[in-house]
This record gives structure tokens, sequence and C-alpha cells, in this order.
């Protein structure tokens, strides 16, 4: 087991390796933990953690200069979704349990209910990051015609894969019950979801809509909001354990993206979900066992999971689903890279992607 010391010691390891300061780290944790919550765990998560949390806040670090929230945005912070949500730890509060609303303030002067909705899933790997994380991608969202809500979840150590779908099925049900506080349309309910928060958006969107997967998620009563679509961006499918594939082994499914997290994140991570692996772990699982509402899948030509995301494109259209694909191509001597649209909103791409997505919401609710 690790001792504060040598926790100090390994983060100060990571941020050189990184390039990072302690006013970069200070500053990081607006939106992310950093190494406050990895007491008591192996040498080896440690490093794990400390390498996706550090090498994600050097480079969220210079685009967190361009983030800002317009006038044209109202904003609602830090509600909490559960009792114990909150900043205070030594009273017992859970950061992971808050979420926040942005609204076009035109919505709020007009007073009506008529303006779709998104619930925003953040990314990171399942171990970094907080809402505030997608703040910048939730503004832009906003501004394109939604209310947005944006969700925390708890982050890995402090819990796993069944904690954190639990803390969105807890938002989500806090947000069913308060719909009609808002000037927004409780029918025209979307998903979006980044990266892991992708693979979180796909799981939810399975619990939502098949009671085996809610049943193997450990779900007793999904929220039940009736989801008109979703966006899933970049997300991570192949989660599946190798074991459990076995000669179903498919072309676009990585056999290292399991190994990895359970590196990273520990075996534990995977804990209770057995019967969930592989049927509700891979792009065609999902695909196939779910009746999912109709997808804007988006991913990019040099994302690292754009196998993931065309392989979940694919099985839909063998099976004659509703989806759309964006999955632009880098224009020479440029990257896109994971997640372009939430950390480089103002992209061309970007804002042709916001286009296609509010086109894409408002057909469909």
């Amino acid at each position: 087991m690790t001792s504060t010391q040598t926790i100090e010691e390994l983060s100060a390891q990571c941020a050189a390796k990184y390039g990072i300061t302690r006013e970069m780290i200070d500053h990081a944790e607006r939106w992310t933990e950093t190494d406050g919550d990895l007491e008591g765990l192996s040498e080896e998560r440690v490093r794990g953690i400390l390498d996706m949390r550090f090498g994600a806040i050097a480079v969220d670090t210079p685009r967190s200069e361009l983030w800002h929230t317009p006038d044209t945005i109202d904003v609602i912070e830090d509600i909490p979704y559960l009792p114990d949500g909150g900043y205070d730890t030594e009273a017992g509060q859970c950061r992971g349990h808050l979420l926040d609303l942005y609204l076009p303030h035109d919505a709020v002067l007009r007073c009506g209910h008529t303006l779709p909705v998104y619930i925003d899933i953040h990314g990171g790997g399942f171990t970094y990051g907080y809402k505030e994380l997608n703040r910048n991608f939730n503004v832009h969202l906003a501004e394109t015609g939604f209310a947005v809500f944006s969700l925390n979840y708890r982050p890995a150590p402090q819990t796993d894969l069944r904690g954190q779908l639990a803390d969105v099925q807890a938002a989500l049900r806090w947000i069913k019950a308060h719909l009609t506080d808002y000037p927004v349309n409780p029918n025209a309910v979307f998903l979006t979801g980044d990266s892991a928060g992708g693979a979180l958006t796909m799981l939810t969107l399975a619990i939502e809509n098949n009671a085996e997967a809610a049943a193997a998620f450990g779900v007793d009563e999904p929220s039940g909001i009736g989801f008109a679509g979703a966006a899933p961006v970049c997300g991570a499918y192949s989660s599946a354990s190798l074991e459990t594939m076995g000669s179903e082994l498919t072309v676009s499914y990585d056999p290292n993206r399991r190994t990895g997290l359970e590196q990273m994140l520990g075996v534990e991570f995977f804990d209770g979900i057995e019967a969930a692996d592989p049927k509700f772990l891979t792009a065609e699982g999902l695909a196939f066992n779910v009746n999912l509402p109709p997808l804007f899948i988006v991913t990019c030509g040099d994302d690292f999971l754009e196998a993931d995301n065309l392989a979940l494109a694919a099985a839909l259209a063998r099976k004659g689903a509703d989806f759309e694909l964006f999955d632009p191509k880098p224009r020479r001597h440029e990257t896109l890279g994971h997640v372009f649209v939430i950390g480089m909103p103002w992209l061309d791409e970007s804002v042709e992607c916001f286009e296609r997505l509010r086109r894409f919401s408002y057909e469909r609710c």
C-alpha cells in the first residue's frame, strides 16, 4: 500500500514527465481530481491513474485559456442530485454527486416549455475530470439551441463501473423529477457523452431499454426518461474481457482496451458486471441486443477510438437502425484527434458537427 509521501513522490515524478507545475495542478483541480483520492492504492494503480490524469492535464491546460461562458447562456451550478452532493469532503459530501444546467437566456425570457434537452456525461478514462471539464462544450451546445444538464459522477478509484452507472441513474432520476421546473420540453430529452462518457452513455441506454442489461449492471429501476436520441462522441466500446469473447473475436474488438483499463483502474473496476460481459460490452452487442434510440455518432479520422465508432455504425446499419455518422478526416498538415468537438469546439469541423447535431436532434423531437 502507498503512503501519503509515496503518493507525493509519484505525483512529482509524473508531473515532471509531462512538464506540469504545481500551479498547473492547482488550476486543473477546477475540473478534475489530481492526486487527492489515491490513498491506499497500490503503487502500480497510483502510477496508472496519475499518468492518465496528468497526461490529460498537459493537453487541457492550454485549451482552458479559451473556455468561457457568454452572457447569452445562463448557468445554474452545483445542483446536488443526491443529498450528499457538495465539496466539503470532511463533512461527508461528494463532489461526484453534483450537476450543472446551461440554458440559453432567450429560452428563460420566453418562459416556454419547448426547448430540447441534452444530458452530458463527460469522459476521461473513467478516472479523469468532472463536469467542469466539458463546460465549453456544453456552452456551445446550449448556444446551438438546447438546454444542457452536465453530470458529475464519482471517478475511479472512488467507485467502480457499476457505481458510476448508479450515479448516472441517480442524476437522471433527479432530472426527470425536475424537468418541469425549467423552460424545457420534457418529451425531447437526448443523451450525450464522450470517450469513457460515450461508453457510459451507451451502457445507460442499454439499462434504460433492456431489462436484462439493467439487471446485469445492478439497476433495479431505470429512470424511464425515454430518450428521443443520443449523441455518443468518440466512445469506447471494446470493454468486454478477452476470456468472455473467446471465439467471438471480431475485427472491431480491441482486446488491449480492457487490459489497459484493468492495469490503470484495477480489475476490481469491472466487479459485479459478469452478466453483462460480453453481451453489452462491445459495439455489436449494444447494437444488436438493445432497442436503441436514434444515434448521432461522432468520431474522426485520427481518433484512436475510430474503429469502435465505425463498428457501432456498421452494426446499426446491418440492423437497419436510425443513426447518422459524422467522421471528418483531418486536413493536410492538421489534426483533429480524440474528442475534438469537446476540447476544441471552435474548429470548423466542430462547428459543422454542432450544426449537424442540431438538425439531427430537432428532426427527431
